[in-house]
């Protein structure tokens, strides 16, 4: 009977010691960050976010993914902290409650990228809308994101500007992967297609081939990032306080800095430019 008592006693002991670790071990901290696909294949984060883990004691988990997928994941309260590239749906995401206040961050461009054989012969126009009527009039192969992303936001917006309705050219020179900036560069390399891409993913895109920038420069490729706060008052379970000091962080001259020293092959990917 003693016996049985002293390992009924050392049972007890060793339930309430784990009992007693386990606040420990759920007791750090991390946010979730709805990011988009051009900022996490660029290696941006793995660059930025080991230096505010380290100052901050706040693990970062990155969620990359389109940044229509982004922002509604973040509606739904599956994340802390917002990190994309489309501005007026991050506008409204902040105008329908779900977001604290939207910040300007980063800035990079948009580019169009094509085969050396140039079909379309748009090498050297300073005018995306010009580029885009000559591919639509020439037939020639365009590969689209063709999801929910900043980028194809951007795309079907330059395409609108020019007075063309891609869609109705869908499975013949147009075609939609549905899939993230990277997968889509690598059917545009197999294809010998046309797209649209941000500079940063294209820098650090290594299955470029003979591929080649054919159009940059225009105004109306510019590519701004915002960051965001997911309003705790819509989703109680957002880590507010973490979140926060994060975007203080990247805002703040520290993250500004590191934003601006990323570079890839001598190349800069992003710039800063928070106004904070």
């Amino acid at each position: 009977m003693k016996v049985r008592a002293f390992a009924g006693d050392v049972t007890a002991a060793l339930l309430v010691g784990a009992l007693a670790m386990a606040p420990v071990a759920s007791a750090e901290k991390s946010i979730i960050l709805q990011s988009t696909t051009s900022t996490a294949n660029s290696g941006l984060y793995e660059h930025l976010l080991p230096m505010f883990e380290q100052q901050s004691g706040i693990r970062v988990n990155v969620v990359a993914v389109g940044t229509g997928q982004a922002i509604k994941n973040a509606r739904n309260g599956d994340g802390d902290v917002l990190l994309v590239h489309a501005k007026a749906a991050e506008e409204k995401f902040v105008a329908d409650g779900f977001g604290i206040e939207r910040f300007d961050v980063m800035y990079n461009d948009f580019i169009i990228v094509g085969p050396p054989s140039d079909p379309a012969a748009i090498g050297g126009l300073r005018h995306v809308a010009a580029a885009l009527k000559q591919i639509a009039t020439a037939k020639a192969l365009f590969a689209s994101r063709g999801d929910n992303s900043g980028t194809y936001k951007k795309e079907v917006t330059l395409w609108q500007a020019a007075g063309i309705d891609q869609g109705k050219a869908s499975g013949t020179w147009y075609r939609e992967t549905g899939s993230g900036m990277g997968a889509t560069l690598n059917v545009a390399v197999g294809m010998g297609a046309y797209a649209l891409t941000d500079r940063g993913t294209w820098i650090s895109f290594r299955n470029r081939g003979e591929f080649k920038v054919l159009v940059e420069g225009d105004d109306e490729l510019f590519n701004q990032y915002g960051v965001i706060l997911v309003d705790p008052a819509r989703h109680p379970r957002v880590k507010a306080e973490e979140g926060q000091a994060f975007i203080d962080w990247i805002l703040g001259e520290q993250g500004q800095r590191a934003i601006a020293g990323y570079r890839l092959g001598g190349q800069q990917l992003f710039f800063p430019n928070a106004k904070r």
